[in-house]
């Protein structure tokens, strides 16, 4: 293919790719506009184009409530619902995180899982009492996911650096995770629990105070999770809008170079944007910073 082909015929390419090889069947749901959005860094009319254009190749077709789905060749026979595979928690946590990891927690409500189960909101409360279990699930699934090494490296700095990349990790992949964990009032999930644990536990025998490790222990945590919040806002702010970081900022350059050249704001005036964009990045000096910092405490303490 040529490198100038525009983005949405790329991602069009790929998705019938996936159509060709088998891997989505006549009847099954493509990815959403918004989950092309996410999935290729692209806007909300870039991933609507894309999926504009299968429809004109005859590949998808779109039905209401069930979203856009691979059209069955004339003739063939439709998918028998009998052949669907059995409803059960698991499945349905397992469809629950895919929606949420594509379109936000928002997106997740007994109706649409059904949709996308291919069966009627009531089936799901033969095994759900409701959302908050699923909640409930989806946070034990996940962290579950991504376990803790066992045995943990050894020192109190490689295992909170450990934990706390693990949580990072954890927070990009599932975007929705961050606004459910709290601080003040956290959901008792075992899972989740066991991060604590093992965060006390590499400060255990440190020359702190109990008080100190108790705080050491709630204070790391939650500056991942608040990089983590930022990261959640900004995939919010492009399915808002449908422009990314970068389409955002573009449009306001003016605005931007008539404040920044005012002389007002001389330190501010070296921000580089792709610092701020590399959340990754910024993750990991604000962790090594404040590991740094617990050391030099430890130094003084001894």
């Amino acid at each position: 293919m040529s490198e100038i082909e525009p983005p949405f015929r790329r991602i069009a390419a790929a998705i019938a790719a996936r159509i060709t090889a088998g891997e989505l069947g006549p009847g099954d749901r493509v990815p959403s506009t918004r989950a092309v959005m996410r999935a290729w860094g692209v806007a909300l009319a870039t991933a609507a184009k894309a999926l504009d254009l299968l429809r004109q190749q005859g590949l998808v077709e779109t039905h209401p409530g069930a979203g856009t789905v691979v059209r069955a060749p004339a003739g063939a026979p439709r998918r028998s619902s009998a052949a669907a595979p059995s409803l059960t928690r698991a499945r349905i946590t397992t469809a629950a995180i895919r929606l949420a990891d594509a379109e936000g927690l928002d997106a997740v409500s007994m109706r649409r899982l059904a949709t996308e189960l291919g069966t009627g909101p009531m089936s799901l409360y033969r095994h759900l009492a409701g959302k908050d279990e699923l909640v409930y699930l989806m946070m034990r699934r996940v962290f579950a996911g991504r376990p803790l090494p066992v045995p943990p490296p050894p020192g109190w700095r490689a295992r909170l650096t450990v934990v706390s990349r693990t949580q990072w990790a954890l927070y990009r992949a599932h975007p929705w995770l961050a606004e459910l964990v709290s601080i003040t009032r956290p959901r008792l999930v075992p899972e989740a629990m066991a991060h604590t644990e093992w965060t006390l536990a590499a400060l255990a025998g440190l020359k702190l105070s109990l008080t100190e490790r108790l705080r050491e222990a709630i204070t790391l945590p939650a500056y991942v999770r608040g990089v983590a919040l930022a990261h959640s806002a900004e995939l919010a702010a492009t399915k808002d809008t449908g422009l990314t970081s970068s389409e955002w900022w573009g449009e306001r350059e003016q605005e931007v170079m008539a404040h920044l050249n005012s002389g007002r704001y001389p330190h501010l005036s070296t921000m580089d944007a792709a610092v701020v964009e590399d959340l990754d990045g910024l993750f990991e000096h604000g962790l090594a910073r404040h590991l740094d910092g617990l050391a030099a405490r430890l130094r003084l303490g001894a």
